[in-house]
């Protein structure tokens, strides 16, 4: 037994050095901020805009890329999701107010995206390549941060549907295609612009929305009607509209439901509580009710799908447009760290397994943007009453959907995972991305949900396959990997039911990626991808790029100046 020494023993003892003159340790190998950086520094995201006719947007989306990296613009994204949104049900006195409260960040995120036209502002601009401009933009803001990302989107999707209904359109399409952004909620005809909401889901159902039970009884007033129910997931409750699904007497119907009435009144929108969400903290998530709530009729009773499914088909390609940028932002991340991160006598960027996991990434990463920006170019095409690209986009942007948000979530984890533990931490942002990665795999149809879209789409509307197959042929005879995969595609297409939905629309998706790439991108990027996506020369996860891939070329292509 070791005894305490006695008073004077403990005086006659040297007395150890004072631990606060200097520090314990220097602080070294840690890269720096990334900050200021520039989120449109990325080769493929440029050349697809000029590809898909956006080139006179250039000048924008750079300037917009650089705020999106900066130090202050990074702030807003971090303090908008620490500081969550909060419900408050009542005011002082006991009225009912049903509103949310939001950090000043998420304000400042949501004024600039209005501002550069990533809600409505594309239906309001006649320029070939506007809707093609707006995704490039989201795909550099959405460095930001993801959440507000989704009234924007809402507001974006919500202007095709609408026009179902001329009279309702005439009113509300020019405040929703608007660049003003004013978050109190006031008559709607009084402000200088509007964000649109939607409400779909119930708890019973989810994605089938047949199965709702929320009813819409006619008040008397032509188009006017009550809506009586319970939503299960209604994001951004503090939008000025909403468009709705409720039964009709003649079936599902779309509605469209302000939450303040023309006479100034709040109509009846009871947020019983927010979402407690895996990821997307800053974005409120709500379950509304309707109890007497006055709405107006968009279309006829009973086609309320059709109405709103142009609004399902935006939303899918902002889903899509939101997993491209995350993977971006991570690869930058990763490219940053192990740019400046030393291990085993080299920088990380320098090591070869390594570069192998980062090529990977990049060559991910760039198919996913190039398919984003072609979908853009079909929609915008679209729109201009262009058949082919309408049938293009039709299926393509469902087999879109569903592949490149499916590998969002291993992406992020792999870009994470070359941070280390730093990774890990809270403080490196990249947790939050990776909770979000899953988001967008759920949101506007699930997985299955939308594989069995795809199968739906050919079996009705045989022009979908022609269309998609016309766009694969634009890369006949340049490699012989990608001809093989069109020759079996069409072969595995011919016989596939549900139990293979999901095979199917993977290959259809890794086809038309590799076709894509094929004819725009660098061989070293279009020849890595086909021997690893289609050849079968890859292994299960990143990082198991053949060794005769040119990671130099992918590398200096996917992190100019960073590598």
């Amino acid at each position: 037994m070791v005894s305490m020494p006695t008073q004077s023993q403990s005086q006659s003892q040297p007395q150890s050095p004072s631990p606060w003159p200097e520090a314990t340790h220097d602080v070294t190998n840690q890269p720096p901020p990334l900050t200021p950086y520039d989120s449109s520094d990325d080769p493929a995201l440029l050349e697809g805009l000029r590809r898909e006719g956006a080139g006179w947007a250039e000048e924008a989306v750079r300037r917009l890329g650089a705020r999106a990296g900066s130090a202050e613009a990074q702030e807003w994204g971090e303090l908008a999701n620490r500081y969550e949104p909060v419900l408050r049900t009542h005011d002082r006195y006991g009225h009912r107010v049903d509103e949310v409260e939001f950090h000043p960040s998420w304000h400042h995120l949501m004024r600039t995206a209005v501002a550069e036209g990533l809600a409505g502002a594309p239906w309001a601009d006649d320029r070939p390549g506007a809707h093609v401009a707006r995704t490039a933009s989201g795909l550099v803001w959405g460095h930001t941060e993801a959440g507000h990302g989704c009234p924007a989107s809402m507001t974006y999707a919500a202007v095709p549907a609408l026009r179902a209904q001329p009279d309702l359109a005439k009113v509300y399409e020019p405040l929703l295609t608007s660049r003003e952004y004013d978050p109190e909620l006031r008559v709607p005809t009084e402000k200088p612009g509007l964000l649109a909401g939607m409400g779909m889901t119930e708890k019973q159902g989810g994605s089938d929305v047949r199965t709702n039970t929320t009813t819409a009884t006619p008040t008397g007033e032509a188009g006017v009607y009550t809506l009586r129910g319970h939503k299960w997931f209604t994001s951004a409750p503090m939008c000025d509209v909403f468009l709705v699904l409720a039964q009709a007497p003649g079936g599902l119907s779309c509605f469209l439901v302000p939450r303040i009435l023309p006479d100034g009144s709040r109509n009846t929108f009871r947020i019983q509580r927010l979402k407690d969400k895996l990821g997307n903290r800053s974005n409120a998530s709500s379950e509304p009710e309707f109890d007497r709530t006055l709405a107006w009729l968009v279309g006829p009773e009973g086609r309320g799908v059709k109405t709103i499914i142009e609004m399902v088909n935006c939303t899918r390609l902002d889903c899509v447009m939101s997993s491209a940028t995350l993977m971006r932002k991570t690869l930058v991340e990763a490219g940053h760290h192990a740019r400046h991160r030393g291990a085993f006598g080299a920088r990380l960027i320098e090591q070869p397994l390594m570069r192998n996991v980062l090529a990977d990434l990049a060559l991910e990463s760039e198919a996913a943007t190039t398919l984003t920006l072609r979908l853009a170019g079909a929609a915008d095409r679209a729109v201009r009453g262009d058949a082919g690209e309408r049938a293009f986009r039709r299926i393509a942007t469902a087999v879109g959907k569903y592949w490149v948000t499916k590998r969002g979530p291993a992406f992020t984890a792999e870009a994470l995972e070359c941070l280390g533990g730093n990774g890990y931490v809270e403080d490196s942002g990249m947790p939050r991305h990776y909770r979000e990665a899953p988001l967008l795999s759920i949101w506007e149809g699930s997985g299955n949900v939308n594989a069995l879209d795809v199968l739906r789409a050919l079996g009705r509307e045989t022009d979908t396959a022609e269309a998609l197959f016309a766009e694969l042929a634009l890369a006949r005879g340049a490699d012989a990997r990608l001809d093989t995969a069109v020759a079996a595609l069409r072969d595995q297409m011919a016989g596939t039911d549900q139990t293979g939905a999901r095979r199917l629309v993977e290959r259809m998706a890794l086809a038309l990626q590799a076709s894509l790439l094929v004819r725009y991108a660098p061989h070293p990027v279009a020849d890595a991808f086909c021997a690893t996506r289609l050849g079968g020369d890859w292994g299960h996860a990143f990082g198991t790029l053949p060794a005769g891939a040119d990671l130099d070329a992918i590398l200096e292509r996917a992190l100019p100046g960073r590598n």
